[in-house]
């Protein structure tokens, strides 16, 4: 089978999109017998009916539809590389794909990052932000899937370059008329005889205050186990349990929900992030510049 081009791929996403391929050609400034001669190529070069013909239009069949999966990420990922090489061209442009814990996301990196787009040196860059779990964004640097990861210090990032970001300090997220609401501070150890809303297994979080749980011969409690901090404030609110928090993320809901927030003295409810990557010398000019910004936000713990 000969290379399918890019062409043809952009005409059948437009067909598979309008349902009609006269539309389609009335888009792309073409007749529509040249569309149709070029998918019945596709067709018969793959073996296999793309389209379903009907007197209301067009449908694609099941093969029509995993093409058209495959077509639209294939044109994405041109538009990128586009993108993404003009950036060595005059004025500083590019894409900057950026993965990030949902901590570090929570609290102050999406602010960071719109702070260094709305720079005016910096409004041709675009940037990408994806949530992953630590584990999972480090595999993503180390195999070239993203350029920049924003996560907790406390993962393994070994054959990565880092520099260090902001940091944050953990806190207990407590009912107003919770047993623990009256406490100045706490160990985490003196949570453990109540019940507690944590984030899923396989977050940072969850798998450090395991760790601690297990350092005092305890285990932590979860009555309810949820995907967000949002979730987990709103449960808390609801009398269901308490939850440990970063204080940023906080300081957000407590006036809202009327719940009350406990410090941690333990030592690791002190967190460091870093701003993580496989080579700074490897990375696009864009990515260097905002790595370069992101380091410059470091600042002192929240208290």
């Amino acid at each position: 089978m000969r290379d399918i081009d890019l062409k043809t791929l952009r005409l059948f996403v437009a067909v598979c999109d309008h349902r009609n391929i006269a539309r389609a050609a009335e888009e792309a400034h073409i007749e529509p017998s040249a569309i149709s001669k070029r998918i019945a190529q596709l067709e018969s070069e793959l073996g296999v009916p793309l389209l379903s013909r009907s007197r209301r239009g067009v449908q694609p069949t099941a093969a029509g539809i995993a093409l058209l999966e495959h077509a639209r990420n294939v044109l994405f990922t041109m538009e990128r590389i586009a993108s993404d090489v003009a950036a060595f061209g005059g004025g500083l442009k590019g894409r900057v794909s950026v993965c990030a814990s949902a901590s570090a996301i929570a609290e102050a990196l999406l602010d960071d990052i719109a702070s260094f787009m709305r720079e005016p040196a910096n409004q041709n860059i675009r940037v990408e932000v994806e949530e992953r779990l630590s584990f999972d964004l480090v595999r993503q640097l180390r195999e070239g899937a993203a350029s920049v990861g924003v996560c907790w210090d406390n993962v393994d990032l070994q054959g990565l370059e880092h520099r260090p970001y902001r940091q944050d300090r953990l806190a207990l997220a407590v009912h107003r008329d919770h047993p623990l609401a009256g406490e100045a501070s706490l160990r985490f150890d003196q949570t453990l005889e109540h019940e507690h809303v944590g984030l899923l297994p396989s977050t940072a979080v969850h798998t450090m205050l395991r760790r601690a749980a297990a350092s005092a011969g305890k285990t932590v409690s979860y009555r309810v186990i949820v995907s967000s901090f949002d979730a987990a404030f709103r449960v808390v609110a609801a009398g269901l349990g308490i939850s440990v928090v970063p204080v940023e993320v906080a300081e957000t809901y407590r006036p809202v929900l009327g719940i009350k927030i406990v410090p941690l003295t333990d030592a690791w409810a002190q967190r460091r992030f870093v701003v993580c990557f496989k080579s700074f010398d490897a990375l696009q000019p864009a990515a260097q510049r905002m790595v370069d910004y992101l380091a410059s936000r470091v600042k002192r713990p929240s208290t």
